[in-house]
């Protein structure tokens, strides 16, 4: 059975930090690129970040570059987003999903196939 599940969301005041850990399993994790995507409330799903384990290539949208940063452990199979300098706006559900090494890098949601049930984090003012 496919699993991802994600860890470490919670409440921050503004300029914190969190770590939030997704763990994969069920599926080869080498094979598959691993993303962050996060939904504000209102808001449509928005991909920030991706890894392919197999490489080490990272992604990032412009709007966590030089604040967030992907990671992963391949002996673990668990993928981490370090999120730093954190804003009232980065308040959303994150989730993690995996995708297609060959799609690593992709931000469209429906090209990933495995998903997690997210973790809420939330940065107060």
């Amino acid at each position: 059975e496919v699993q991802l599940v994600e860890s470490g969301g919670g409440l921050v005041q503004a300029g914190g930090s969190l770590r939030l850990s997704c763990a994969a399993s069920g599926f080869t994790f080498d094979e598959y690129a691993i993303g962050w995507f996060r939904q504000a409330p209102g808001k449509e799903r928005e991909g920030i970040s991706s890894i392919s384990p197999s490489n080490g290539n990272k992604y990032y949208r412009d709007s966590v570059r030089g604040r967030f940063s992907i990671s992963s452990d391949n002996a673990k199979n668990t993928v981490y987003l370090q999120m730093n300098s954190l804003k009232p706006e980065d308040t959303a559900v994150y989730y993690c999903a995996a995708t297609p090494a060959e799609y690593s890098g992709s931000y469209y949601a429906e090209s990933y196939d495995y998903w997690g049930q997210g973790t809420q984090v939330t940065v107060s003012s």
